[in-house]
């Protein structure tokens, strides 16, 4: 399904999109990607929603990405005997491991890794950082604390611990029931909440084997200050605004997204950009002019995706939501200025030939009247290069492999086409000429740059590239072999 934007759009499903109707009008209103929140659903809710979303891909011959979100370590408080109490600025209040119920005084915070990680001065955020609290004692078994900013306070309330490094798993025993069961069921991306170090992926890496790309969510402080470390070893990046958002100054936030979005581009990884986008619509149809700034600041700075939460799974108008994001989209990239800050941002850092292929690429289709650049590719990673470069004009990505297609759904303005495997070159060609006209890019007119790598079928061997014409007669005449 062709879109009249580059940018992507992943949309949670949830109560509010759960039916065939509702998932596919999702799809066709613009979502590219649909997340399966971990931390909401059981197993029998998740593989449905799975289910469906692969009928709609094969009714609408479009490959669709899947997208598992693990829930990751939840840190909470335990219960007050009354339910909740509220802290005033100034009291002191103990958190411990004695599983009584809590009143004013103390309650139990059943995580003694935090309590082996504290020191005085550190600070613990309650209920989203509604409430502070600071260390002014700690023990393995205690922390004393003095209510900085006072509220009130609730059973299992998480907790925010953004001074410390946590000696956490980033996967707890949930995490790894849900990885071996989403990896089984078939998704294409595995979203690791949390992550405070890059052996976090490296944990979770071994454990998917290879079924799923792995997808670091940076909502971390730690994250951040090692975050060029983990993006090494992760195939893409969520920038989760959310928890970042408590744990660091809410002023800090749009720098690091600014931030990592470039250095993701730099890398060719895929960067979704999560949460908040446009919260109102949860129970709005329209959203705020706030909210629209936002989603458009996140495609001005070259982000691959952008997401929808409770929005689209929870909120009263999922499908209004994507048709938003998508006429935002649409009209950001058709502005101007959007395609000068992009060519801007572009990092000419190029060390190989596939590098120098796809650039070469970009280059002839923006100085001649190239319709579309076609990629072939297996592993994926030529549309990703491709993607960094940011053409003018869209990425055809073409593979043989079904897990590839779906996985590029993920990223900046490139179409995912299946085709057969091949061993001609000019066959290559032909079917990228076949699927530029079928997709409706091209007519028979028009030429489009076609690259590949010989041998087929082997990754990471992008070395070819071809100007093309779309007319078939014409390749057979002018392409030897």
């Amino acid at each position: 399904m062709r879109r009249h934007r580059n940018v992507k759009i992943v949309a949670t499903l949830g109560p509010a999109s759960s039916d065939y109707d509702t998932i596919r009008a999702l799809h066709e209103a613009g979502a590219d990607v649909f997340r399966l929140n971990m931390s909401h659903g059981e197993h029998g809710e998740i593989a449905e929603r799975h289910r469906i979303i692969r009928q709609i891909e094969e009714d609408l011959n479009s490959p669709i990405a899947i997208l598992a979100d693990l829930q990751g370590p939840k840190l909470r408080v335990g219960t007050f005997a009354r339910g909740e109490e509220e802290l005033v600025e100034g009291a002191a209040f103990r958190l411990d491991l004695d599983e009584a119920e809590g009143d004013t005084s103390r309650v139990c915070l059943p995580h003694p890794e935090i309590f082996a990680a504290l020191e005085p001065g550190a600070d613990l955020l309650v209920n989203d950082g509604k409430i502070r609290l600071r260390v002014t004692a700690c023990g393995a078994d205690f922390a004393e604390c003095e209510v900085v900013i006072g509220g009130t306070i609730s059973n299992r309330k998480g907790v925010n611990v953004p001074d410390v490094v946590l000696p956490l798993a980033a996967l707890s025993d949930k995490d790894r029931a849900d990885l071996e069961f989403v990896c089984e069921l078939g998704v294409d991306w595995l979203a690791l909440s949390f992550v405070q170090r890059p052996e976090d992926v490296n944990e979770a890496r071994t454990l998917t084997k290879g079924r799923a790309a792995i997808l670091s969510k940076i909502e971390k402080p730690a994250a951040v200050k090692c975050f060029d470390d983990i993006l090494e070893v992760s195939d893409g990046i969520m920038v989760a605004r959310g928890d970042l958002g408590v744990e660091l100054p809410v002023q800090n936030v749009p720098p690091i997204q600014k931030r990592l979005v470039r250095k993701c581009r730099a890398m060719a990884k895929p960067v979704i950009v999560a949460t908040q986008m446009l919260e109102s619509m949860i129970e709005s149809p329209m959203p705020t002019r706030a909210e629209v700034s936002d989603v458009a600041t996140a495609i001005y700075e070259g982000s691959d995706a952008i997401m929808l939460s409770a929005e689209s799974a929870a909120g009263d108008y999922p499908v209004e939501a994507v048709q938003t994001m998508d006429n935002v989209a649409r009209e950001v990239e058709n502005d101007p200025t959007y395609r000068e800050v992009i060519e801007a941002s572009r990092r000419a850092d190029r060390q190989t030939v596939a590098d120098g292929i796809v650039a070469a690429a970009r280059e002839i289709a923006e100085t001649t009247d190239i319709k579309v650049i076609c990629c072939y590719t297996e592993s994926g990673t030529t549309a990703l290069l491709t993607a960094r470069e940011r053409p003018k004009v869209p990425i055809i990505g073409l593979t043989s492999l079904r897990g590839t297609a779906r996985r590029l759904a993920l990223t900046w303005g490139v179409h995912p086409v299946m085709t057969g495997e091949l061993t001609r070159f000019k066959m290559a060609v032909i079917n990228a000429a076949r699927a530029a006209r079928a997709e409706g890019y091209t007519e028979e007119t028009d030429q489009i740059v076609v690259t590949a790598g010989v041998p087929f079928n082997v990754p990471g061997t992008t070395n070819i590239l071809r100007v093309a014409p779309c007319q078939e007669s014409l390749i057979y005449a002018t392409d030897p072999g």
